[in-house]
């Protein structure tokens, strides 16, 4: 299968320089492989990511469900990425304190002409044990007309 990290990695890029909140919440956020349909990330957990239990916070899981969901999407071809419909999160176990490595991986299980639907998936290095859970449904009809896309390049 054709490699797809290249052209996720753009993508993130062009978050990190022009939204609000990844560039704040997630600047070293690293991308570790892509593929069509999948992507693989890790992050350490730093005092940002926390709550005043001082473990990863909830919210900072949401947020990657919506950002993995979307470099999902984007590991399928797309440059934008559309628009959040949806967005569920289930949590399993804390996802740790400062200083621990969470892994991520994200898929994109089907864009369709309208919509694409992703599952998030959080994991504890060590362990492999599973700590958090994310749906999210994107609708990508507009985003499927931009000229930056690659479609035919990373179709499954």
């Amino acid at each position: 299968m054709v490699s797809a990290l290249p052209f996720v990695r753009s993508v993130w890029k062009s978050f990190l320089s022009t939204s609000g909140l990844e560039p704040a919440l997630l600047p070293n956020l690293k991308l570790t492989d892509a593929v069509p349909g999948l992507v693989k990330m890790e992050l350490t957990i730093e005092k940002e990511h926390t709550n005043r239990l001082e473990i990863l916070h909830g919210g900072t899981i949401a947020s990657l469900v919506d950002l993995g969901g979307s470099l999902a999407v984007s590991s399928r071809g797309l440059f934008s990425t559309g628009v959040s419909t949806d967005l569920n999160v289930t949590y399993l176990s804390s996802g740790g304190k400062i200083g621990d490595h969470v892994l991520i991986e994200s898929r994109c299980h089907k864009l369709g002409k309208t919509l694409a639907f992703t599952t998030v998936e959080f994991y504890k290095p060590s362990t492999k044990e599973l700590l958090a859970r994310g749906t999210h449904t994107k609708y990508v009809a507009n985003a499927l007309k931009d000229p930056k896309n690659k479609l035919e390049e990373y179709k499954i």
